[in-house]
């Protein structure tokens, strides 16, 4: 389990559970989302080749990351997502092969099935890690790939929730802070490897665009790990 957000809550929005959450922001999410978050670190992994037959993108949302995903190669993408609201959007930039509405810790998908398995900005919704990893490798082939960018822990240590305007006030999304170690852990005892770790700090230029991370510059606001799934044969560390 990771630490409970209540304790370093700086904010006190009131709050509501992740199905509510989006589907209230769901209308106004792409205009709000900027993309110094998660594309700005999508961008700068190194470790793998975005040109693959066949990905996943669990927590897909709107389909911003699918339609990034399907402009930088991936022939075929599914994506899964709780939020039959957030799913409408997806649906409408054409670019998933199918849609499914889902918990991203247990989908309906088939084993084994998946290059690159992709999760942007949810892994903060979880009360705990092992199902999900569980997920993500138990959809992965051998040998292919998983990236996770989330909210920094640093962040949400910081009081800074999940949270969006609606009718006048802002309301957080529950969030768990997850430690990288948290990670490690978790994704290390179902075969998975850390290849890369990349943070993103609040800079200027995230700042004139989005003048009220100011008094956030210099602190890390996000982070992206990849992973990969051993190749047939070898072993898998079930105890780290």
């Amino acid at each position: 389990m990771g630490l409970d957000f209540s304790r370093y809550d700086q904010r006190n929005y009131p709050t509501v559970d992740v199905r509510e959450g989006y589907r209230r922001w769901s209308a106004s999410y792409d205009r709000r989302m900027t993309e110094d978050l998660d594309i700005w670190l999508l961008a700068r992994l190194e470790t793998l080749s975005w040109s693959v037959d066949h990905a996943i993108d669990l927590a897909c949302g709107t389909g911003r990351i699918g339609a990034w995903l399907a402009a930088h190669g991936v022939r075929r993408i599914e994506g899964v997502d709780l939020s039959p609201e957030m799913l409408a959007h997806a649906r409408a930039r054409g670019v998933y092969a199918d849609l499914h509405c889902a918990d991203i810790r247990r989908t309906p998908l088939a084993a084994g099935v998946a290059e690159l398995v992709v999760n942007v900005l949810s892994i903060e919704h979880l009360p705990a890690l092992a199902p999900f990893y569980a997920e993500v490798a138990r959809l992965c082939r051998p040998g292919a790939t998983a990236v996770i960018v989330g909210y920094h822990p640093h962040f949400l240590l910081n009081g800074i929730p999940t949270h969006f305007p609606d009718d006048g006030e802002n309301v957080a999304i529950e969030n768990t802070i997850h430690l990288f170690a948290d990670h490690v852990r978790a994704a290390r005892a179902h075969g998975l490897l850390l290849r890369e770790l990349e943070e993103r700090l609040v800079d200027d230029e995230m700042v004139e665009r989005v003048p009220s991370w100011k008094r956030h510059h210099g602190r890390p606001a996000s982070f992206a790990m990849v992973w990969s799934t051993q190749p047939d044969g070898a072993a898998r560390n079930e105890n780290p």
